[in-house]
Order: structure tokens, then C-alpha cells, then sequence
């Protein structure tokens, strides 16, 4: 069986910033997450907003490597940053305060990685 490259030129090169800025900062999150994107895409995580909401608080950055997901609701204002978001979750997610990023601009916000959660 041969194994397969990724194509998307997006996702090959934010696999290489992350674990640049891991090297670089020293920060194993970003490692971590490099490896979670290098697997397979049916292996990838998706989470409604129902989970975000019931594991974060108000003000808290999340990280979600996969796509966020827009069944149930969020009541508070979170920062999620998700390789991709649906519509809808995304809507819900600025009409409650919160803000959407791709994690390439989480990782240029905390290069350090600290008071991230990882959801899966």
C-alpha cells in the first residue's frame, strides 16, 4: 500500500509553520496539532457548537483541528480557531461575541500556545 502526500498547498504549508513555530518557540501544541492535520482527513475532528459550549468559558480560545459545526447554540463570547467552519457556525459564533480565526492567525496571536484548549 502507498501512502499518499497531502495536495491541498494550504494545509502542506500550515503543517510546515506549525511545527516551525514549535521549534521555534517551543511550544509541543502546535506540534501536537501538526500531527493531528497530517493524518488522514476522515480522522480530522468535528464539533458542534453544543461542545464548545459546554466545555469553555466565556473568553476562552479554542482550537479545533477540523471543522466546526453549527448544531446547538453557544451563550457566550469564545474564540475559535478551526481549520474550516460551516456557514451557520460561524454566524452563531460572531452573533454571540465571539470570534472565528483560521489557526494560522491563532498561531501568529499565541506563539506560545498557553491558555489554548484543544477540542476534538
Amino acid at each position: 500500500m502507498t501512502r499518499s502526500e497531502k495536495t491541498n498547498p494550504r494545509l502542506v504549508r500550515l503543517i510546515g509553520d506549525l511545527k516551525a513555530a514549535s521549534r521555534v518557540n517551543g511550544s509541543p501544541i502546535w506540534r501536537d496539532v501538526a500531527k493531528r492535520l497530517e493524518k488522514p482527513r476522515r480522522n480530522y475532528a468535528a464539533v458542534n457548537l453544543s461542545k464548545i459550549n459546554r466545555h469553555t468559558e466565556s473568553n476562552d480560545t479554542v482550537l479545533v483541528a477540523g471543522k466546526v459545526l453549527a448544531s446547538g447554540e453557544i451563550e457566550h463570547s469564545v474564540t475559535v480557531a478551526a481549520l474550516s467552519f460551516s456557514n451557520n457556525a460561524m454566524s452563531k459564533i460572531q452573533s454571540a461575541g465571539g470570534k472565528c480565526l483560521a489557526i494560522e492567525k491563532l498561531v501568529e496571536q499565541h506563539p506560545k500556545g498557553s491558555g489554548i484548549k484543544i477540542l476534538r
